[in-house]
């Protein structure tokens, strides 16, 4: 038994009996340090530890059980006496200097005095079999098939199922009483069945089939895409004795994957809409707008104002945004929407109702702020749309201003276009713009499958923060 110079009396009591033990046992000081070992302990390590100088364990390096690195100060001794308990079977592994690992259970059992404080503690190393590490490994194996969030079976050459776990049942429907000892073909769609034998051919020339995309019958007879790995078994001889197959539902990424292709379509299309609506309105500004800078800035306007529209569509996924919105959107950048009252039901505008209206909104607010209700200290404007039994929504935009000035109108400015016209058309509808003594005033009328969004039951109104049914600014 090597043991340290002034090692406590404790540490040589057993010294005689210690050395004689078959199994590897060490000794230590309440600090780790290594006080005495014997030769089982020296071959279990591979190396000689330098007494008093080695921590916690006499090994070379140590490895947690799945091989990745343990520092000493981890190992069951180190926890042992920092716990201050006994430990049954930690497990761990002893890498030697020349690069072998035994992997081994250890029992380390702190020492105290008789007034039971801690003064060190006696470690014995169980080295493990290579048949009880098949054992546990097999064991460590099960636990994660059993448990696996993937469907995995395994077959025999034939295609005969040989173990089915819980999440095949999950996926599948079928039980494992109800597959075991049965082809795997009953998953197969007719139109598929020869690709059983095509996997078949190849795993019995030892390839491993990986990510294979395919589509698998459910027990109740609908169609699921599923990606399969597919790879041999082999026995202790090495001949290929079966097949171990994991399947993976893809059925969310492929729905998935479907709605990014209709989201780029309909980007696609909204975004080539939206050239064409600026090409339009840059001509029709172009042919009323004489003046260079007050043709840049209406052009410049009228594009941020599509922006506008343009980002609630993104931020609604491009199915739309509610009136609320979309009013306020083009009320607030004015400052003034405090003098703006809203009132009507939630409705979730279809995007060509969202980007047309959204134009006659902007033209409504500017002539408001430059010649309207907005221009003065005291007008007002409310904005009362509704549904009407026939199904037909009615919008209107109504201002107020005390003390009038004289109406200024241009019968074939672009913004009667848009009010009288463009917008209209868009939804299906009729505009009527008006100028009364207390200001202008337009209406649209238009039936209510131009207007709003089919309702969608993953798409609620009150995910988009607009729960009430009516509500008001100001």
């Amino acid at each position: 038994m090597t043991l340290a110079d002034g090692a406590p009396a404790w540490a040589g009591t057993s010294a005689a009996v210690l050395e004689a033990l078959p199994i590897a046992v060490y000794l230590t000081d309440c600090q780790g340090a290594v006080l005495a070992y014997n030769p089982a302990a020296r071959e279990l390590w591979g190396v000689e530890p330098q007494i008093g100088v080695a921590k916690w364990c006499g090994s070379w390096k140590l490895r947690f059980p799945d091989g990745s690195p343990m520092a000493h100060d981890e190992c069951p001794m180190a926890v042992a006496i920092r716990e201050n308990r006994a430990i049954r079977g930690g497990e761990a592994m002893a890498e030697r200097p020349n690069g072998e690992l035994v992997p081994f259970l250890a029992f380390p059992t702190p020492i105290r005095n008789e007034n039971g404080e801690l003064t060190g503690a006696v470690n014995a190393l169980v080295e493990i079999s290579d048949a009880q590490a098949a054992k546990r490994a097999q064991r460590h194996l099960a636990a994660i098939v059993a448990f696996s969030h993937d469907a995995i079976v395994s077959k025999d050459l034939g295609g005969i199922v040989t173990t089915w776990n819980e999440s095949a049942e999950r996926v599948f429907g079928y039980t494992a009483d109800e597959v075991v000892g049965h082809p795997i073909t009953i998953l197969i769609p007719p139109e598929r069945q020869h690709e059983e034998v095509e996997i078949l051919s190849r795993i019995r020339a030892g390839e491993v089939v990986d990510y294979f995309e395919t589509v698998r019958l459910h027990k109740d007879g609908r169609r699921m895409p599923v990606s399969l790995t597919i790879s041999p078994i082999r026995g202790n001889d090495g001949a290929i004795v079966g097949i171990s197959k994991i399947a993976r539902d893809i059925t969310e990424q492929k729905e998935a994957e479907q709605r990014i292709r209709t989201l780029m379509r309909e980007v696609n299309h909204r975004v080539k809409n939206q050239f064409a609506v600026i090409l339009s309105m840059v001509r029709e500004t172009r042919t009323r707008t004489p003046d260079p800078e007050e043709f840049e800035t209406q052009v410049r306007d009228r594009i941020m104002a599509l922006s506008r529209s343009h980002d609630l569509l993104v931020k609604g996924e491009w199915r739309g945004a509610t009136l609320f919105e979309l009013l306020l959107a083009h009320i607030e950048i004015f400052g003034n929407q405090e003098r703006v009252r809203l009132s009507g039901p939630t409705i979730m505008l279809q995007p060509m109702a969202l980007q047309y209206i959204g134009m006659a909104f902007h033209e409504l607010a500017t002539n408001a702020v430059k010649y309207g209700a907005l221009s003065g200290a005291d007008g007002t404007i409310a904005v009362d749309w509704t549904i009407e039994p026939d199904r037909r929504f009615r919008l209107t935009w109504a201002e107020t201003m005390p003390n009038p000035a004289p109406a200024r109108r241009k019968a074939n400015g672009f913004g009667a276009v848009v009010l009288e016209r463009v917008a209209p058309a868009a939804v299906g509808g009729r505009g009527i713009l008006a100028h009364t003594d207390a200001g202008i005033s337009w209406t649209l009328t238009a039936p209510l499958e131009g207007i709003e969004t089919p309702q969608d039951p993953d798409f609620g109104l009150e995910n988009r923060g607009f729960g009430a049914e009516t509500g008001e600014t100001g």
